[in-house]
């Protein structure tokens, strides 16, 4: 009798994306009936608390098959070790070493969205981290309130955004402000992005270990001006600093209320909430469309990055469990599973395949602002500025643009000095990771921070 194998799959427990928890424990049962021998254990983890969790089951020597990292997690899971000091992951495309199909599931990482294979494909490892969950910054607008204002085509541009939000500041009976957006580095990322430029050296960390990153830069400032100068005309509607992963999710709430509540005509925010920021408009009598995330005017458009999470592969399994953790992957990725894991998380269908599938189906017809996140992920030019920065302790780095712009907003800082000093802040982060994970500090060699957001 052949021994059974056990898969223990360790995710994220989100209070805001309960759904990929429950859904992938049925398919995890679902791929034990139709894989006899093999047993997919599924358990969810604070996701504030994982890494940290996994860094320690790892040094016992119990590492879990397959974890799921948030995007901002990726370079600290790469840094993550085994108990004998070697790197805790491997890449999913290596691993799979050229076969077309395991357990009798197609591989399929060709299909992928090319902006999320993209992100995790690193150098000669190739894809090295699985993507399900992946999304991309969008602008929700109110047209009603627009149209109202004589703003007959959702802005496309800094510049047009702003002259959207003077026009609506001449409604007699509008908004207070013209737009909002959270004080959070995800869009940052995006603004800088956009432009083409890096946040860190060598090649956002894509040409090797981040060594050094610089928060002041010509399109990191451009983007804060223009961001100060919505807030002092009046068109800003700011909701206040929220630190990341400790009250990061009611800051992306009052942003969406303030729209819900017509305080404001036009929102930045995840592709993820495009049907709830379209119901919120049904529900109060406004029309809402989904538009991509303004770039600054006369600036050649690089692209814009993606979020999301990724499920990682252990490194060391015995030749019966890689295989098994490899077909349980790849049932992700299959064209029904992706998009139907669309319709009910709100994350982009994750494969071409998905995405043809729902065409077909007449899904974008009847949901257009669904398609926009896709359209605006397969405009980027795939550069390592697209493709987004890799930093060790990414949060804290975060924390030092939004300290930053906070200052900007309520205090009058002057942005480059300001983000200057942001800059040397988040060098002493990156400096002190580095030396942990690279063996130049007292202790195990690895991570010492585990903040996730």
């Amino acid at each position: 009798m052949t021994d059974e194998v056990v898969l223990d799959v360790w995710l994220n427990d989100y209070p805001v994306v309960p759904l990929f928890l429950s859904e992938t424990r049925k398919l995890a049962e679902e791929f034990g009936r139709t894989h006899p021998g093999v047993r997919v254990e599924v358990r969810g983890i604070d996701h504030l608390r994982l890494p940290e969790e996994v860094a320690r089951a790892a040094r016992e020597g119990r590492p879990p098959a397959i974890v799921q990292n948030f995007y901002t997690s990726t370079q600290l899971a790469r840094d993550l070790r085994a108990a004998d000091g070697s790197p805790l992951f491997t890449s999913v495309e290596r691993a799979i070493a050229g076969r077309e199909e395991i357990l009798g599931v197609p591989v399929r990482l060709d299909d992928l969205v090319t902006a999320a294979r993209d992100y995790y494909t690193f150098g000669d490892d190739g894809l090295f981290a699985l993507p399900p969950l992946t999304s991309t910054t969008l602008l929700y607008a109110n047209t009603t309130l627009l149209e109202a204002a004589g703003v007959d085509r959702i802005p496309r541009t800094w510049e047009e955004v702003t002259a959207a939000c003077e026009a609506v500041a001449r409604l007699g009976s509008g908004p207070a402000h013209g737009i909002t957006w959270p004080n959070h580095g995800w869009l940052f990322q995006q603004a800088v992005a956009q432009q083409g430029a890096l946040l860190a050296d060598p090649d956002n960390g894509r040409a090797g270990r981040a060594g050094t990153v610089g928060l002041d830069s010509p399109a990191m400032l451009r983007f804060a001006r223009w961001w100060q100068e919505l807030h002092v005309a009046g068109h800003y509607h700011y909701t206040g600093l929220r630190s990341a992963g400790d009250d990061t999710y009611p800051a992306w709430e009052l942003n969406h209320r303030a729209f819900a509540e017509q305080r404001v005509a036009m929102v930045l925010s995840t592709s993820v909430e495009a049907d709830r920021m379209v119901r919120s408009g049904l529900d109060a009598g406004f029309a809402v469309e989904a538009a991509p995330m303004p770039r600054p005017g006369g600036v050649p458009y690089a692209g814009n990055v993606i979020g999301g999470d990724s499920l990682w592969l252990t490194a060391g399994l015995e030749p019966a469990a890689l295989d098994a953790a490899l077909a349980f992957l790849l049932t992700f990725l299959t064209p029904g599973n992706a998009a139907t894991r669309h319709k009910t998380s709100g994350f982009v269908p994750v494969t071409e395949s998905a995405r043809a599938l729902l065409e077909d189906e007449g899904w974008f017809d009847e949901n257009p602002h669904h398609r926009v996140a896709l359209d605006q992920l397969a405009a980027g030019d795939r550069s390592v500025a697209a493709r987004g920065a890799l930093l060790g302790d990414f949060v804290s780095i975060q924390d030092a643009m939004t300290a930053a712009m906070h200052d900007v907003l309520t205090a009058g800082a002057d942005p480059a000095v300001r983000f200057g000093q942001a800059t040397a802040e988040a060098q002493r982060l990156l400096d002190d990771y580095n030396a942990h994970c690279l063996g130049h500090a007292p202790g195990p060699r690895g991570p010492h921070r585990f903040r996730v957001g």
